[in-house]
């Protein structure tokens, strides 16, 4: 098992983090206590998913968990574009981070499946 914190992918994600606290910041009232928090918790949530796929042995079922709490960011990112919450400039600066996250995500999971794949036809 390799040290969750020292992943790529959780580094990238630390990073969004930070961005979604920094932009949600600037929510005016309205936004900051609902969509904001929202924001806050799903993004909490991948670290979750991050630390509980590294220490499973079934690590497919929680990264899916993770692309499923992403997908929920990635719509309330372009939420707050439609909202005008959010520049058009900045979101492209947090796009850029998002698609490293789940091109790493999405190839995780794929080598997790197949190697319980090979697990299963082995066994």
């Amino acid at each position: 098992m390799v040290i969750y914190s020292e992943l790529p992918v959780y580094r990238d994600t630390y990073n969004l983090l930070i961005e979604v606290y920094q932009v949600t910041n600037r929510f005016a009232h309205e936004y900051k206590y609902s969509l904001g928090q929202d924001m806050k918790r799903d993004a909490l949530s991948l670290f979750r998913n991050l630390y509980r796929a590294n220490k499973s042995q079934v690590k497919a079922e929680h990264l899916e968990c993770f692309l499923n709490d992403f997908e929920l960011l990635k719509l309330e990112m372009r939420l707050c574009v439609d909202l005008k919450l959010l520049p058009i400039k900045k979101m492209a600066q947090i796009s850029k981070i998002m698609d490293a996250i789940g091109r790493q995500v999405t190839a995780w999971r794929n080598k997790a499946e197949a190697s319980a794949q090979c697990r299963n036809l082995s066994a």
